[in-house]
């Protein structure tokens, strides 16, 4: 069967063309319709698209590199800023510690007025009452005086014996400076 099918393909071979885009007549119209549809593309791209497309990447880098001058002016700023700030919090942390201090020594100030004010009254009051003290330790001893006197005058009475109220003193008072 292949035989036959060769033989009639071998006949139908003499009736048969070639390629149509192979024949050679073609060729002239097919470089005209290839030059006139290249050209156009060309003068297309040329004249419209491509100069469209370089306008969009000049504005793009313009756009980028004003955007980029615009990011380092205000990152500028912003460390100008953040440096402002800074000295301010410095200065505020400064004038803080400042007027603590200042009220800290006001401060001391009052309590060491009050300090005084209550030293001094104490010593005031310690002083009358030495005085005081001082008084009545002296009435004690005029009147231990008189009553160790009496006394003395009782026991020498009771024992049997007599002593002049001067001598008796005089004793008392002897043994009262020595003592």
């Amino acid at each position: 069967m292949l035989a036959i099918i060769l033989a009639a393909d071998a006949a139908s071979g003499a009736e048969k063309a070639a390629f149509p885009p192979f024949e050679t007549w073609h060729f002239p119209s097919q470089v005209f319709w290839l030059v006139v549809l290249f050209g156009s593309l060309y003068f297309v791209l040329s004249r419209f698209i491509l100069p469209s497309i370089g306008n969009t990447l000049e504005r793009r880098e313009s756009s980028i590199a004003s955007d980029l001058d615009e990011a380092a002016r205000l990152n500028d700023e912003a460390q100008d800023a953040q440096k402002s700030v800074e000295v301010s919090i410095a200065k505020a942390h400064a004038k803080a510690r400042e007027t603590a201090d200042k009220a800290r020594a006001k401060i001391d100030a009052q309590i060491a007025a009050e300090t005084a004010k209550v030293d001094a009254e104490v010593d005031k009051k310690l002083a009358e009452a030495e005085t005081r003290i001082s008084a009545l330790r002296a009435d004690a001893m005029k009147n231990v005086e008189s009553i160790a006197g009496d006394a003395a005058q009782s026991v020498l009475g009771k024992f049997g014996s007599k002593a002049a109220k001067a001598d008796v003193s005089s004793a008392v008072k002897s043994v009262l400076a020595k003592g």
